[in-house]
């Protein structure tokens, strides 16, 4: 802010109105001082004399002081204090309007010396008889928080805030919720907000008499909340459903999340989800009226909705008809989303509406109408030949950029739907010389390359091309470069002159080393086995997929439960454009619910060695299951290994790995449930078995796709002298993909740390260097914990092994499956990319074993939902074999009883992220087959 000094005569005579004794001169004193404030003029020398007029019963004149004592107590902090015994006084004055003023300006003065003279007041303030007081008191307390956050624990006002939500006003409430989302956006590890049916009741009912940023605040609240089944969510999703009709846009945003979220857990065959879907649809079509820059932020939450849901649209699509007074924004966004909402049923309406679009007179609008003709040839089938059509009669336009957009998109046309639009070449031919920009050149050369064999001047056409080699781009040049060697190896005879002068130009006359290296494939594949290179050269193509720009499914999820914030208008997480802490907490959409089974829980006097009954489990199989593998495989006896290693809370980041993945790998996926509170009296465990707890979200309920019983096939594994299961070595790339680098791997663990076993062969025919590898995010946020150690160069035909130490405090991200890690190699060639998956059981840790009477406690504590059984089958093993094992892989025996022949071990494993799976194994001696029952605890 610029500061311009006032001169000494005017602060004199200020002074001087200050001290005046008639009221209204000193009130049109302090008027002028807040306008030399205002314009950034220095008036911080008049502090004492200001805040001698704090003492007035004009509300008027004490707002302009408090005005004043913000803006400068920070630069006179010693001069602050003296105005904390008449915040004290006025906290007490029998005007609320005064007492909330003066419990506002508290709030704003940053000053860490005068806070703690402000808790009496604040304190009254927030048991104020008058509602007014105590909502502005509610929002002092976040003030606070965010300068002293220590001190506001210490004092009780947290405890004080959670109370004021069930306040009789409607709008302390809705502060009072704001302010507690506000700290624990701040305190993301923090269980604030304990959300249960009763406070859930609280709010809904203040939702409906609160103010429009009232209702947001609550809003926001309730879609952090997890509902225990899919009636609690219906009941609310009824209750929120009158907020779609709110004038507020804001507010009808948040009520579609709140929405969108808890639909997740409707089944789709009720009655009332059909009417949700129906009830959604006209207030976001409403939303589309309001001004441009409004309508561009509903377009792009639309947008999301849309790809989640696009049945609640569908029937929509003329209000994405864009109108020709629309800024190119927000013709974009429509534009896009048409494309998302076309099907059989609209897409001759869509097609004329792009037709249209394709003579506008801008440029980029245009440009994007023919792609999206394109892509509707892709995604609808049977609209295929009237989009070709269509762009057939653009082509005829002779209108350049249309021209070379359509083909481009021909392009895409073609490598979706083969050998099925060819006649079309001809007229695209005809254009050949009207094209300038590199992307329509290089598609125009594929095609002629793909199809060379019907072009009977394919060969004339492509060297044309050829002439003006090194002015093209790199684009262009790759693209004709392969062209060419199609070319020759589909008209040998006529073209051996062409591909020698491609490989020349693309070999000893370019400097860029893509273009380089490809040429020299190309030579030597055609040089010593032309048959080999017809296979790979000539191989068929996968057909492209129908959406390619689709958001990725966990990205999507995350988005939708951020619906009317900025992360939803970036499609971005806010943890990539929020700076600190605040807002990095992954949000995920709740599992369908389903019905729980019962569960038996081991007493004391059986745990010991006792007898009792047992009712017969009911068996969910399991395809490949972790112990069943451990155990079959032919492992040494475990030897004493280091300490085990330490583990950081931080690891999982704000992922829900137990509401919705770790379920899958044990059996069918069970229903999530939320979590929280101490031990004993609680559903789940508290962080109190040594390793510091993993960061969780406010939201639980994070769905996991798929089955991930592949996660437990460990089978055929080899045994280590220090008991560690290792699987054996696969092919991860093949040579032919990744320029004749082979990799081969697989895991380890050892003395607590994960390795990753790699053997590196080089089948090319130059020497590799320079090695480096990259993980992306994964599930465990698994991490090179060093270099890639490659000491020598690597040469042709040689073979090396590499052992690479990882950690698992790298960044997060939920894969699917829930084990897949995405690598990247580098080396003095290229970047090559593959994908596998490592064992569960390297993330097994050395400190699994738990106490036995927490074992019994947390067993006895864990809900039915959180059990899952399977059975494993043709395993000869006794328990005390199976139990050796199993330990060997950090599977811990807690306790064994026998019931009537049938040995029961009692199991604990814990994870590298804290979470902990208990686990009971039957053992009946004589039948091959074992039950294992698991339960599975988050640590909050």
């Amino acid at each position: 802010m610029l500061c311009f000094h006032v001169c000494a005569g005017e602060i004199f005579e200020l002074k001087a109105e200050l001290n005046s004794d008639k009221k209204e001169k000193k009130k049109e004193a302090v008027k002028k001082v807040i306008a030399s404030m205002t314009v950034g003029k220095d008036v911080s020398a008049l502090f004492p004399d200001v805040v001698n007029c704090m003492q007035t019963d004009n509300l008027e004149l004490k707002k302009l002081v408090y005005l004043y004592l913000m803006n400068y107590a920070k630069s006179q902090p010693d001069m602050a204090i003296m105005a904390v015994n008449t915040f004290v006084k006025d906290c007490e004055d029998p005007n609320p309007l005064i007492r909330a003023l003066a419990v506002r300006t508290m709030g704003c003065i940053r000053v860490d010396k005068i806070t703690e003279y402000l808790c009496e007041p604040l304190r009254k303030c927030l048991k104020d008889e008058d509602p007014y007081v105590r909502k502005t008191a509610a929002v002092c307390v976040a003030k606070l928080h965010d300068i002293n956050a220590q001190l506001v624990e210490d004092q009780g006002f947290l405890d004080t805030l959670k109370d004021l939500i069930s306040d009789s006003n409607p709008m302390v409430v809705a502060n009072a919720v704001a302010a507690l989302s506000e700290i624990a956006e701040s305190h993301p590890n923090s269980n604030l907000l304990d959300l249960n049916p009763q406070s859930i009741n609280k709010l809904l009912t203040a939702l409906n008499e609160c103010t429009e940023w009232g209702q947001i605040f609550i809003l926001d609240c309730l879609a952090n909340y997890a509902p225990r089944d899919d009636r609690e969510s219906q009941s609310i999703c009824e209750r929120v459903t009158p907020r779609l009709s709110h004038a507020n846009s804001a507010v009808v945003l948040s009520a579609v999340k709140v929405l969108m979220k808890f639909m997740e857990m409707l089944p789709k065959d009720l009655d009332y989800y059909g009417t949700l879907l129906k009830k959604l649809a006209p207030p976001l079509v409403t939303l589309l009226s309001a001004e441009p820059e409004l309508q561009y932020v509903a377009l792009r939450n639309i947008n999301l909705i849309v790809q989640k849901r696009p049945e609640i649209l569908k029937h929509e699509m003329k209000v994405f008809f864009v109108k020709y007074n629309d800024p190119i924004y927000v013709k974009l966004e429509k534009l896009d989303i048409m494309i998302r909402l076309a099907s059989q049923a609209n897409i001759a309406q869509v097609l004329a509406e792009l037709k249209e679009y394709a003579t506008e007179v801008d440029v980029d609008f245009v440009r994007k109408a023919v792609r999206a003709i394109g892509r509707c040839a892709i995604k609808v089938e049977q609209s295929a030949e009237r989009c070709v059509s269509t762009l057939l009669d653009l082509i005829q336009t002779k209108v350049n950029y249309v021209v070379q957009e359509a083909i481009v998109v021909i392009k895409d046309i073609f490598r979706k739907y083969p050998n099925k639009y060819e006649s079309v070449i001809a007229t695209l031919c005809e254009n050949l010389d009207s094209l300038d920009e590199p992307e329509a050149r290089a598609a125009m050369i594929w095609i002629v390359g793909e199809y060379a064999e019907r072009i009977d001047n394919a060969d004339e056409l492509l060297e044309s091309f050829l002439e003006g080699f090194h002015d093209e781009s790199t684009q262009v040049q790759l693209q004709l470069l392969t062209a060419i060697v199609k070319l020759f190896l589909k008209k040998p005879t006529e073209t051996q002159e062409l591909v020698q002068q491609v490989l020349s130009l693309a070999t000893q006359d370019s400097d860029n080393p893509d273009l380089r290296d490809r040429g020299y494939i190309y030579w030597r594949l055609l040089s010593t086995d032309p048959v080999a290179a017809k296979e790979v050269v000539l191989a068929e193509k996968p057909l492209i997929s129908e959406e390619t720009d689709l958001i990725e499914p966990t990205l999507l999820e995350e988005l939708i439960c951020h619906i009317g914030t900025l992360a939803s208008v970036y499609h971005k997480p806010p943890s990539a454009f929020v700076e600190g802490s605040r807002g990095v907490m992954h949000k995920r959409l709740p599992a369908r619910t389903g019905s729980g089974e019962s569960t038996e829980s081991p007493d004391v006097g059986t745990i010991a060695g006792g007898s009792g009954t047992e009712t017969a489990p009911s068996i969910i199989p399991s395809q490949g299951d972790l112990l069943g593998d451990l155990l079959n495989l032919d492992l040494a006896p475990p030897t004493t290994t280091g300490p085990p290693p330490p583990t950081s809370g931080m690891q999982m980041g704000g992922m829900d790995l137990l509401g919705g993945g770790l379920d899958s790998l044990v059996g069918s996926p069970m229903p999530p449930r939320h979590l929280g509170g101490d031990i004993g009296g609680s559903a789940a465990m508290g962080a109190g078995f040594g390793a510091v707890p993993a960061v969780m979200p406010a939201s639980l309920n994070a769905p996991m796709g798929g089955g991930l019983g592949d996660l437990f096939d460990l089978g055929g594994g080899v045994g280590m002298p220090l008991g560690a299961y290792i699987p054996p070595k696969t092919v991860w790339l093949p040579a032919m993909k990744a320029k004749g680098l082979e990799i081969s791997g697989t895991f380890a663990r050892r003395a607590g740390v994960i390795q990753m076993e790699l053997t590196l062969t080089n089948k090319a025919m130059s020497v590799m260097t320079d090695f480096a590898i990259q993980f992306n995010r994964n599930s465990f946020g698994l991490a090179p914990a060093g270099p890639l150690q490659v000491l020598s160069p690597l040469s042709p035909n040689q073979t090396i092994e590499v052992s690479l130490p990882l950690s698992t405090v790298g960044p997060v991200m939920k894969m699917e499956p829930l084990n897949n890690l995405q690598v990247a190699v580098k080396n003095n060639i290229d970047v090559f990319y593959f994908s596998c998956q490592y064992p569960i059981s390297m993330l097994f840790v050395e400190d699994g074993k738990m106490e036995r009477q927490v074992f019994l406690a947390t067993w006895k504590d864990i809900p039915n939902e959180n059990e899952s059984q399977f059975q494993i089958k043709d395993c000869h093993l006794n328990s005390d074999a199976a139990s050796n094992k199993l330990q060997a892989s950090n599977i811990f025996t807690i306790a064994k009883r026998t019931v009537e022949g049938q040995d029961m071990l009692y199991m604990s494993i814990k994870l590298s992220n804290g979470i902990w799976v208990l686990a009971e194994l039957r053992v009946q001696t004589g039948n091959p087959n074992y039950t294992v029952r698991k339960e599975r605890i988050r640590i909050t």
